[in-house]
């Protein structure tokens, strides 16, 4: 199967002790609509969780919903436990109240772009599209 020919999968989770979910399901509905596989954790999941869920669904993409503060502990935390599970090929992106600086930083540490509020969802999926399309190993 060719990539044109294959749905991206991602993963939509929402790490730490935020309990403001709508954004998530949101955004995991627009992709669903936008022909991708979505996987939606729930809330409260640990870093290990979301990873041990990439790694069980198999999944091209971790979008991750952080609204609690805490992106520069989590995001790190997560790529870091996808590199370590041989993962490195998965997109990490996500979106929440992320300071211009603070985005910078995480893309420095392997986060891909991170969306505010008010972002349009077809911006996360186009930007999702492109780096399939872009990254994805099409043999």
């Amino acid at each position: 199967m060719s990539v044109a020919e294959r749905k991206i999968r991602v993963l939509v989770a929402k790490p730490g002790l935020d309990g403001h979910d709508r954004g998530a399901k949101v955004i995991a509905a627009a992709f669903r609509d936008a022909g991708f596989e979505v996987i939606y954790t729930g809330l409260h999941q640990t870093p290990e969780m979301v990873v041990a869920a990439a790694v069980q669904e198999d999944v091209d993409v971790v979008a991750m919903s952080v609204l609690s503060g805490a992106h520069m502990t989590l995001f790190p935390r997560v790529r870091e436990l996808l590199d370590r599970e041989g993962l490195d090929r998965v997109l990490l992106t996500g979106g929440g109240i992320i300071p211009r600086d603070d985005a910078a930083y995480l893309a420095e540490k392997g986060v891909g772009r991170v969306f505010g509020p008010g972002t349009a969802t077809g911006e996360a999926i186009e930007y999702i599209r492109g780096w399939f399309a872009e990254s994805v190993d099409p043999y």
